[in-house]
């Protein structure tokens, strides 16, 4: 019984033995085997040589070329508001009329005693043609007549004080007051803005200062859509330089009939410098980014082990400039008429093999529409 057991467990042993060398000598079989992995599909685009315009971007607020906070100039009740908060209005426009009950009657007493005093006057000048009254007489009616009249003058000065009108075209805000509220000297009534020209402010660095000037043409986007592709021009540079930071503060204009860029947004501006120099515009899809540095693939005749010739992909590393909208400049590295692959660059490593399919290329506008982007 003993034997027959230890015959079947050698039986059993030795046909596992021969089933490992088996599989042992296929997996052998397999990776002695070179294996191909199926080319990619890639896009590509043939790298021309072009004059790129060198531009800085930088990030500007929005702000209004006027800019005030209408108050009330004396103390006084409102008695009629005249403007709706939002609404456009023009130069001596009227915003707010405070009550000048009061003064108007102050007026009427004044008017009142300029008559009087007008009359005192004529008469005094009468006998002072016939030699009647001294000189001083005559000299203290012509002063109480010309202190009448400045005294009406003053309370129609004060009544005109308390209707508060635009200084100039504008855009109004919010309301801050309401119908029969006591305002004292100073309380805030509404703000008023003009919103059409703009300014765009934004800084620079030290080093760029010198490459700015009066009239460059400057474009801004803003992240919402507003303002989109929106064209203005440098208008004022400033003289001092901030100690700070080091950066130059520069103020742009831009007309804005349809009010899209807002005071107090951000967004993104890019100054178009007077220089350019000579790139190669790619797609920013074209780049693969890495810490050791940016890279590119660049489509050729390769050969592999056996001396087979394929379409395959070598690794150029590249030095990049300024990015314009989908497009960004590469500045060396690359030699005009070589084939780029502009999608699938995730995918590739140096000599995989590719397939080009050009049928729906990735965006290369280098002013795109924000939808768009």
């Amino acid at each position: 019984m003993a034997r027959r057991m230890i015959s079947m467990l050698s039986l059993v042993f030795a046909v596992l033995a021969a089933l490992g060398a088996a599989k042992v000598r296929q997996t052998r079989a397999a990776q002695s085997r070179e294996f191909t992995p199926p080319p990619e599909a890639v896009t590509t685009i043939v790298a021309k040589q072009e004059q790129w315009r060198s531009a800085l971007g930088a990030i500007g607020t929005v702000s209004a070329v006027q800019v005030v906070i209408v108050s009330a100039d004396l103390p006084g009740t409102v008695a009629r508001i005249a403007f709706e908060s939002g609404s456009a209005v023009r130069r001596g426009g009227v915003l707010v009329v405070l009550d000048t009950r009061q003064e108007r009657a102050q007026l009427a007493a004044a008017e009142a005693d300029r008559v009087l005093a007008g009359r005192i006057l004529a008469r005094m000048q009468a006998m002072w043609d016939q030699g009647v009254i001294s000189r001083t007489d005559y000299d203290r009616a012509t002063a109480e007549d010309e202190q009448t009249a400045a005294r009406v003058g003053e309370i129609r000065a004060t009544i005109e004080r308390k209707t508060m009108r635009a200084p100039f075209d504008g855009v109004l805000g919010i309301r801050q007051v309401n119908l029969g509220q006591y305002l004292s000297a100073g309380t805030p009534v509404v703000a008023l803005q003009t919103l059409d020209p703009i300014y765009v402010n934004f800084s620079v660095p030290q080093q760029d200062a010198g490459e700015m000037h009066v009239g460059l043409p400057v474009r801004v986007a803003a992240d919402s859509g507003s303002g989109t592709g929106r064209e203005g021009r440098i208008s004022a540079i400033d003289s001092v330089i901030d100690p700070a930071t080091r950066n130059v503060q520069v103020q742009a204009t831009f007309a804005n009939p349809e009010r899209a860029l807002q005071p107090g947004m951000f967004v993104q501006a890019e100054v178009n410098l007077d220089q350019s120099r000579a790139a190669i515009a790619l797609p920013r899809s074209a780049i693969s980014y890495a810490p050791y540095g940016d890279s590119i693939f660049v489509v050729s005749d390769l050969s592999d082990a056996k001396g087979q010739n394929y379409r395959g992909v070598r690794q150029h590393f590249v030095k990049l400039g300024e990015a314009r909208g989908d497009q960004i400049a590469v500045l060396s590295g690359i030699e005009p008429g070589d084939e780029v692959v502009t999608s699938g660059v995730f995918k590739l490593r140096n000599g995989a093999a590719v397939l080009v399919d050009n049928a729906v290329q990735p965006g290369n506008d280098p002013a795109p529409d924000l939808e768009d982007s």
